[in-house]
């Protein structure tokens, strides 16, 4: 894409803020090029925000049931997925997995614990909390 062509749509998702992306200049180098964002992301951004938001809604509703642990709601609060949490945490995809099962969650030792809420960015009390209403992201 030519630097002259980059879009300049004032994304609301940006909240004002730029971004900055590559295009090329006359002589076709890289050359990085402040966006205001354009509407194609932005919709984008939207969806996945919705998806998150639902899948938020359904791992409260499972969890005020019993039926998941709270690591999961507060996964989705963070915007986070299963493959990120592992990863941010240093933790087996399978055995997340297996910590979203609440008599699992429950049983777990304190050096675990320490690793989801530091990769969550909570307390472990906050961490082993369900929250008391559904926190809008």
């Amino acid at each position: 894409m030519d630097k002259d062509e980059v879009p300049q749509d004032k994304a609301s998702t940006y909240g004002g803020h730029r971004k900055l992306l590559y295009a090329t200049d006359e002589q076709g180098r890289y050359q990085g090029v402040q966006s205001y964002g354009w509407e194609a992301e932005t919709t984008a951004t939207r969806a996945a925000i919705a998806e998150l938001e639902r899948q938020q809604d359904e791992a409260w509703e499972r969890a005020q049931e019993g039926l998941t642990a709270p690591l999961e709601v507060h996964m989705y609060n963070k915007r986070m997925d299963l493959p990120l949490l592992a990863g941010a945490a240093g933790i087996a995809r399978w055995r997340v997995r297996r910590h979203m099962n609440p008599e699992r969650f429950a049983r777990l030792p304190e050096r675990l614990l320490k690793r989801y809420a530091e990769a969550l960015g909570l307390t472990i009390y906050e961490l082993q909390q369900l929250p008391p209403a559904r926190k809008s992201l």
